[in-house]
């Protein structure tokens, strides 16, 4: 996928609260993107097809004419439907090299990675970018199978060549050692979903962000 006009779409990503209700879901999406937001991740995990191409599509319509790309996550059919710009995958989601043969060359297809095997194996999967969960427990992942922390997360930038994006946890407390480990962005579900004003939310993270580079 051409990225030109983000230098970095993965720099601050907001993955949607699919707990939300629609109205609130553009809200979100509209102000965060004011504030800076570089990618959008719509999430539905309730198996409503016509609620997430819905969900997907009013979100394609805010990012119009924005350079910010819109990723669906788990479904391919979603993806295809909507003709979003990328898809994200979890490990027990479409093999990544089916998933890329169906949405073509020029999409951007990420790869949730939970364990140091999973990230080993991904090195050799047709994909962009990996995002590492989670880095922190968080109350909105119950099911984690490990907590990388700061220096799990280190290691996995190191480690691998692609790039990394951390989720799970992440707030303004941890920012500062998360952006030290030089990974290509964070994803954020409740610091922003769940902030009283977005917009503001993604400026302050961002702001922070740039004094830690």
């Amino acid at each position: 996928m051409n990225t030109e006009k983000t230098v970095n779409p993965y720099r601050l990503y907001l993955v949607t609260d699919d707990q939300q209700d629609l109205d609130t879901l553009k809200n979100v999406v509209s102000e965060a993107v004011a504030g800076g937001v570089t990618m959008v991740q719509v999430r539905e995990k309730h198996g409503d097809v016509r609620a997430f191409i819905e969900r997907a599509n009013a979100v394609k319509a805010i990012l119009a004419g924005t350079g910010v790309p819109l990723i669906i996550n788990d479904r391919v059919d979603v993806a295809l439907a909507v003709d979003a710009d990328g898809l994200h995958l979890g490990q027990s989601d479409m093999p990544a090299d089916i998933a890329r043969d169906l949405i073509g060359p020029d999409k951007l297809l990420g790869l949730s990675i939970e364990t140091e095997v999973q990230l080993k194996e991904a090195d050799n999967l047709p994909v962009d970018y990996l995002g590492l969960s989670a880095i922190f427990a968080t109350p909105t992942k119950t099911n984690i199978k490990k907590e990388w922390g700061i220096d799990g997360l280190r290691k996995a930038v190191e480690q691998s060549g692609y790039p990394i994006v951390a989720i799970g946890g992440i707030n303004t407390s941890n920012l500062d050692k998360v952006m030290a480990t030089r990974l290509s962005g964070v994803a954020l579900v409740s610091a922003i979903c769940h902030a009283e004003s977005p917009k503001r939310a993604a400026e302050e993270i961002l702001a922070q962000m740039n004094r830690t580079d």
